[in-house]
């Protein structure tokens, strides 16, 4: 762990790791519907190299998801910039793809619809469904490709937003708490799934997360955020081998080192919900 960086930046990557995301001084302000100005975050700066899965953990309303949402061009930063593969965000792309919590499924589509949807434009009719057919064999979903997503438990149906994501063959992923609702079996497959689709496939990956062992247990690098105004307070390079182990000594202790950097964020975070009654 890294503790010489500026408040609010991480390093950059490595000399041989190219950045595929660079966000620069960014901050975000929002009105709070009573004529005052609520700061999400500030001046916050992270560079994130090509192929790198980065987990993003804070306190709960620090940022995280203001800050993925900005990734995806859904918002705009206040001040700063954002720079993906040197050019500035302008709104969604096909370029990086979304995962929501909510799944964000079409329910009058099949499951093999939904994932085809994107790639209509690019693709032809049997090659879109080729390749759609691929990812959900991958996701383990190909005998449910013409149910709709009303007969697909919660598990399922944030497969088919995977398999939906990495089929247009973005060049960032964005996941926003994706398995936060899940029971703790299935999000432990998917976080499985996750991973061996991220090594096969090298995506860049951000990932926000209210769980350290999940960050841990998934990510190359865990950042982590402040209480709000969220900025960087730490980038902490995850060096474990895959596969890992939650009970592994090594596991323990990088998991301990981040809830030790957290615990003053989370007793901050509590002080401003009491002091002005804002919370996530």
């Amino acid at each position: 762990m890294d503790m010489s960086q500026p408040p609010g930046e991480a390093h950059r990557p490595d000399a041989d790791g190219r950045a595929a995301i660079e966000i620069s001084r960014v901050s975000k302000q929002f009105h709070d519907g009573e004529g005052g100005v609520v700061e999400a975050i500030r001046s916050t700066s992270l560079d994130i190299a090509e192929g790198d899965f980065v987990a993003i953990v804070g306190p709960s309303g620090c940022g995280k998801s203001t800050l993925l949402n900005m990734l995806g061009g859904f918002d705009s930063p206040s001040s700063g910039q954002i720079l993906v593969d040197g050019k500035a965000i302008a709104g969604p792309d096909i370029q990086r793809g979304m995962v929501f919590q909510d799944y964000a499924l079409f329910p009058w589509l099949s499951v093999l619809d939904n994932v085809t949807f994107g790639l209509k434009k690019s693709h032809s009719r049997s090659e879109a469904r080729d390749e759609a057919m691929k990812w959900l064999e991958l996701v383990g979903l190909k005998d449910f490709a013409r149910k709709q997503p009303k007969h697909l438990s919660g598990g399922m149906k944030q497969r088919v937003a995977i398999a939906r994501t990495f089929a247009t063959d973005p060049r960032v992923i964005l996941m926003d708490e994706p398995f936060g609702a899940l029971d703790a079996l299935t999000r432990r497959f998917l976080q499985q799934q996750l991973l061996k689709i991220w090594r096969e496939h090298r995506k860049t990956v951000v990932f926000i997360t209210h769980s350290v062992q999940e960050a841990v247990y998934l990510a190359n690098r865990v950042v982590i955020m402040t209480a709000r105004p969220g900025r960087i307070k730490l980038d902490e390079k995850i060096e474990l081998a895959h596969p890992r182990k939650v009970t592994d000594p090594a596991f323990r202790d990088t998991e301990a080192r981040i809830f030790e950097a957290l615990d003053e964020e989370l007793a901050k975070t509590f002080s401003l919900e009491t002091s002005d009654g804002h919370a996530d």
